[in-house]
C-alpha cells in the first residue's frame, strides 16, 4: 500500500536565489496610510513593484467623477474592476465591477469615472511606462515603476510608516 502524499508539502529546498513571495492579507484595507496619493481624490495601493522587469501591480482608488487622465501604454495593461465602473472616451464599452480589461500596447485613452460613481477601485498591472499625453499625443508626463516607488517612499515616510515600508512590495 502506498502512502497518500497529496497533502504533503514540497520536500526539497527552494532555489537559493528565489525571492520571497508577497502576501497582503487585506489589500482593500480602508487604512488611509496604506493608500498613496496620486492626485486629488486619487490613490493607489502598491501590491508589487517589480523594478527588475519594469512593471507594477496596484489597486487604483478614485473618489471623484470626471476625467482622470489621458495616457498611452507602450506595453500591455491588465485591469480588473473591484468596485464602481469607468470607461474610455475613445471606446464604447464600460468597465464594470467584476469585469476584466486588456489594453494592448500602443493604446491611448482618456479614463473617465461616470458622475453617478462615488468610488471606483480597479486592480491594474501596468507594464513599462505610462505616458500622459494631450489630445494630440504630446507627452505631458510619465509614470514608471521607479516613480511609483518614489511616491511610496515619500508617502510612507510622511505618514509615519517609514520610507522603507515600500521594500516589502519591491521585487
Amino acid at each position: 500500500m502506498t502512502e497518500d502524499t497529496s497533502r504533503m508539502p514540497y520536500q526539497l529546498p527552494f532555489p537559493k536565489d528565489a525571492q520571497e513571495e508577497i502576501v497582503i492579507p487585506n489589500a482593500m484595507s480602508e487604512d488611509e496610510k496604506l493608500w498613496v496619493p496620486q492626485a486629488e481624490n486619487v490613490w493607489f495601493r502598491p501590491l508589487c513593484l517589480n523594478r527588475s522587469q519594469g512593471y507594477w501591480m496596484n489597486l487604483l482608488k478614485v473618489k471623484k467623477a470626471g476625467v482622470l487622465s489621458r495616457h498611452r501604454h507602450p506595453q500591455p495593461v491588465h485591469g480588473f474592476v473591484l468596485k464602481g465602473r469607468w470607461h474610455y472616451l475613445e471606446h464604447d464599452w464600460v468597465a464594470e465591477e467584476g469585469g476584466y480589461v486588456y489594453e494592448p500596447p500602443g493604446e491611448t485613452h482618456t479614463l473617465v469615472v461616470p458622475d453617478d460613481v462615488e468610488e471606483m477601485v480597479t486592480y491594474f498591472q501596468v507594464n513599462g511606462v505610462m505616458c500622459y499625453v494631450d489630445p494630440w499625443g504630446e507627452v505631458t508626463g510619465y509614470e514608471d515603476v521607479f516613480t511609483k516607488i518614489d511616491l511610496c517612499r515619500k508617502h510612507f515616510a510622511e505618514v509615519g510608516l517609514g520610507e522603507d515600508y515600500v521594500e516589502q512590495f519591491i521585487r
